[in-house]
């Protein structure tokens, strides 16, 4: 199976990266793991929704270009299903067994995905009612992959 991180902007934080690599170093004994960056727009906070809209069409698009048509995407969203780590692993199995074997995960940008990202989504997860530090969440996200295939392997886990 291959694994592809999908994010908007750069990790900037040593500490951050060294994370999300380590993650990555240990899922690579279960898949193919890459992880994209594209860039993100400069955003003020002071936007106007106007400018926003422009700001999340223009990451949209770097982040549509990437995808493959035949694969599977699962888009962090606030408004998504929330999952167990069992039941974040029993949907990669499920979707392993019917044949998807190209999942991408995509995290948006700080003001969040463009609505045609959403809508090419095939699954919307959330991992809290609550936002995240994008930093955190690829930290988050990676962390969650790992363990969902330590689960499927019937391998020990922390809970």
């Amino acid at each position: 199976m291959k694994i592809t991180i999908l994010a908007v902007g750069k990790l900037k934080e040593k500490h951050t990266k060294a994370a999300v690599d380590e993650y990555c170093k240990r899922l690579s004994k279960y898949a193919k793991i890459a992880v994209i960056e594209v860039p993100d727009e400069p955003a003020h906070e002071k936007l106007s929704h106007a400018e926003e809209l422009i700001v999340l069409k223009n990451e949209g698009e770097r982040i549509r270009r990437q995808i493959k048509d035949s694969g599977y995407v699962i888009a962090t969203a606030i408004q998504g299903a929330q999952l167990t780590s069992e039941g974040l692993a029993k949907k990669i199995e499920n979707l392993s067994v019917n044949g998807h074997s190209h999942i991408y995960f995509i995290i948006g940008g700080s003001l969040g995905l463009c609505k045609t990202v959403a809508d090419r989504a095939d699954f919307l997860l959330s991992f809290s009612t609550m936002t995240f530090p994008h930093q955190l969440m690829r930290v988050m996200l990676t962390e969650q992959i790992y363990r969902a295939f330590r689960i499927n392997s019937g391998e020990p886990y922390h809970k």
